[in-house]
């Protein structure tokens, strides 16, 4: 061990230097304690970083170990780059799903950009190539003055992303609440395709085992990257714009062709994308992993900005960078397939037994300036492994139930409100932002590139790729996958534990409701300040009901993201744990889409009957301006049986269509179907308790409404009489109206009309 010296020209560190590096005063004398010695300013930097909550999960360490993260279907769980399921033949899924909140809110094409970069880099780091990509996006109040910039810059940070990399973007979601006028979410998820013997891992293994520097030059963007994403934003967040990442994504084509290439060689040991925290967390993570130590040479670190510090090297989240570490001798190998892609390269490292991270530099050295010299290189920082990784701060914060008469857990008023004309309420419901097309924003996406997408968007509840299960000297086997993301905070807000069961159920429906088998999910965490009791509350039941929904639907989280402090003065977003769900088909032809498509076909309601609860609905809050109950709950037993019955309908190829009642219930479930086929429908509303306005307008779950010829009819009822759920005719295809109990008649060009022009309030004439 060397006790390092400060580098020329770095502040001295003191306590009250602390908080501007991410630590608070308990968790600075906390560190000096573990070193017996005062950290350097490149060391304080480092502890900061690896300890923020982005990097640590210091906050929900304790409760992610309560998630069910195993399985017979899992090859790959959560503590890598990608999780990974297995989809036979030999073959896995290998996906993840991150949020780029902070960024996008200070700099939306670019955060939104390089949070696509992120996640695609994640992924191939597996040694899988990306097929697919989803979004899930949150905005404020469709006419808050920040919203169509925000909107428009995100929508179109992804797809300059996604489109020029040749990932198709193949679906998603997007709402819009008060709670996110401050805070945005972009959360980007993406799916890969490997041999499930061919993964890679980010282990620094083999001691002596060079460390190779892969990618774009190290600049100063990104700087603090990991330490925004930790806090909350304030009157200050202009000035965050330094923070944010500068993303290429020609570059990372060059990077993602290229790393598959080495890897087909065999000269790796291991790989780590650089992500949060740069160098340091990629280096630190890979040594953690192996039980080893690494030593960095920052001289010979690829820089593209003249007098980098060391400080700056380490914490830099300048994008399209990887990190190798090679076999021994064979890191020509690496550099060679580089210099083929026009990749800089440059090996700065070794493994060590040391468990130690220790880096150097030669002060007054730059090597983008000739005339620069320096004495001998110098320790700039030497620290445990451990300290940074394994011993980082783990907190068990207080919780506190909100009061029940919290505004948002307020019950609703003892009578339900009734629509006067409800084709308007219709109209006006299937046109919102929140319900109606997404058309503007998809259609800036490449949704088909590569030729595998068989559902884009808007076609199915989920979109399903075609991929091919490969290898040398065998037969080609096709299979589909099906991916479906989804979350909705209104419910967590009442109900924290149904609320995030049913974000699982209903992202696992819409792959059953595409035909496929729900196999493995991801998930992305987003909550407010975790220090506020009633923050941490909420965080703590959501986890039980991902638990328990994941464990009764065999849908086990192998990878995900805990993105905290999503407020803004203190004005935290709706509790929002987005979930995405991946599926198999074994037969591409198995897949069902949401359109009614052939006149006379009968419609039928599979799943549980409805009480008309209009708790957290999208009509409810319309009316009332703001979330309220009572909360909804859910029946895994029950969802888990409908989810098996439609699986066995696709595999037996009896359904026309299948589409699940979520948000805007019933009544928008039947518009969209309609939509999407250009049919009309006479349907019977279920009888119930609640009056008609609850019966349509109600989101509960655990249902599902499905299309088959007549003839079919017999067999569909029998699959779901084998599965015990409920089965009920409801009405016909056909006709250019929708007829709903002679109360509603509304012709299938108006809803179309309504529903195309969902956002054009806020983009305008674009």
């Amino acid at each position: 061990m060397t006790i390092p010296a400060p580098f020329p020209g770095d502040p001295v560190v003191t306590p009250e230097l602390a908080p501007e590096l991410g630590l608070s005063d308990a968790e600075y004398a906390r560190a000096e304690e573990a070193l017996g010695r005062t950290p350097t300013f490149t060391e304080a930097g480092v502890i900061g970083v690896m300890w923020s909550e982005h990097c640590s999960y210091k906050s929900s360490r304790v409760h992610l170990a309560r998630l069910p993260t195993t399985g017979p279907q899992v090859v790959q769980g959560p503590g890598e780059n990608a999780g990974a399921v297995d989809i036979g033949d030999g073959f896995c899924a290998v996906f993840k799903m991150e949020s780029h909140n902070h960024p996008s809110f200070i700099e939306p094409y670019q955060g939104a950009a390089t949070g696509v970069g992120g996640i695609l880099r994640d992924v191939f780091t597996m040694g899988a190539r990306p097929g697919a990509s989803l979004n899930s996006l949150r905005f404020g109040r469709p006419d808050h003055p920040k919203t169509p910039r925000l909107l428009k810059g995100v929508v179109a940070g992804i797809g300059g992303y996604g489109n020029c990399i040749g990932v198709p973007t193949v679906g998603g979601e997007v709402q819009f609440d008060p709670s996110y006028d401050g805070n945005i979410l972009v959360n980007a998820f993406t799916v890969g395709i490997a041999e499930s013997d061919g993964l890679f891992f980010g282990r620094a293994d083999g001691v002596g085992n060079p460390v190779i520097y892969v990618g774009a030059r190290t600049g100063r963007d990104g700087i603090h990257g990991a330490t925004m994403a930790s806090a909350e934003f304030g009157e200050e967040t202009d000035s965050k714009l330094p923070t944010v990442q500068v993303g290429d994504p020609f570059m990372e084509k060059l990077l993602l062709e290229c790393c598959l290439e080495i890897f087909a060689t065999g000269c790796l040991e291991g790989i780590q994308d650089m992500g949060a925290a740069g160098l340091t967390s990629s280096s630190v993570e890979m040594a953690a992993r192996a039980g080893n130590g690494i030593e960095l040479h920052l001289d010979a670190v690829p820089r593209r900005t003249k007098r980098l510090t060391p400080y700056e090297m380490l914490l830099s989240e300048s994008q399209e960078r990887m990190l190798m570490v090679a076999k021994a001798g064979r890191e020509q190998e690496v550099l060679d397939a580089c210099a083929k892609w026009d990749l800089e390269a440059a090996v700065v490292g070794r493994v060590t037994d040391t468990r130690r991270f220790v880096c150097t530099a030669t002060p007054g050295h730059d090597p983008l300036d000739p005339e620069s010299a320096g004495p001998a290189p110098v320790v700039v920082a030497d620290l445990p492994i451990d300290l940074l990784a394994d011993d980082a701060p783990k907190y068990d914060r207080p919780q506190t139930e909100p009061a029940a008469d919290a505004p948002a857990m307020e019950s609703a008023p003892a009578a339900s409100p009734e629509a006067e004309d409800l084709g308007a309420a219709l109209l006006a419901l299937v046109g919102s932002p929140n319900i109606g097309s997404r058309r503007w924003i998809w259609r800036q996406y490449d949704h088909v590139v590569r030729d595998g997408t068989l559902f884009g968007p808007e076609q199915a509840d989920a979109a399903v790729i075609r991929v091919f299960c490969e290898r040398e000297g065998e037969a080609t086997r096709e299979k589909a996958l099906a991916l479906s993301v989804d979350c909705n905070g209104r419910h967590v807000q009442l109900d924290p534990f149904h609320g995030a069961a049913m974000a699982v159920a209903e992202c696992a429906r819409n792959v059953a409701c595409s035909g496929a088998r729900p196999l493995g999910t991801t998930d992305c965490l987003n909550f407010g300040n975790p220090e506020v009791p009633e923050t941490m509350w909420r965080f703590a039941r959501a986890i039980d009901g991902l638990a328990a929904a994941c464990s009764a639907l065999d849908v086990p989280i192998v990878s995900g993201n805990v993105s905290l402090y999503n407020e803004t003065d203190g004005r935290p977003i709706l509790p929002t744990p987005t979930v995405a769900v991946v599926g198999v088909l074994d037969d591409p032809e198995d897949r069902v889409a949401l359109a009614f498509r052939a006149a006379g076909d009968t419609i039928a309601h599979l799943g549980l009957p409805s009480a008309g609860a209009l708790g957290g609905s999208e009509w409810l809050t319309q009316q009332e301006g703001r979330v309220s109950g009572p909360a909804l709950a859910i029946d895994l037993d029950a969802e888990k049986a409908l989810q098996a019955c439609l699986h066995a309908l696709a595999k037996a190829h009896v359904l026309t269509s299948a589409h699940d009642v979520s948000d805007g219930g019933l009544g928008a479930c039947l518009a969209e179907s309609c939509i999407a086929g250009g049919q009309g429908a006479t349907v019977r509303v279920p009888a119930g308790p609640a009056s008609l306005t609850a019966r349509l307008f109600a989101e509960e779950p655990t249902r599902v409404v499905v299309s088959f010829s007549p003839e079919r009819g017999d067999a569909v009822r029998a699959v779901a009489e084998a599965h015990g759920v409920p089965f009920e005719v409801l009405g016909q295809v056909g006709g250019s109206e929708l007829v709903l109990d002679d109360a509603v008649r509304v012709s299938v060009d108006a809803l179309a009309a309504h529903h195309a022009g969902a956002l054009d309030d806020i983009v305008g004439d674009e």
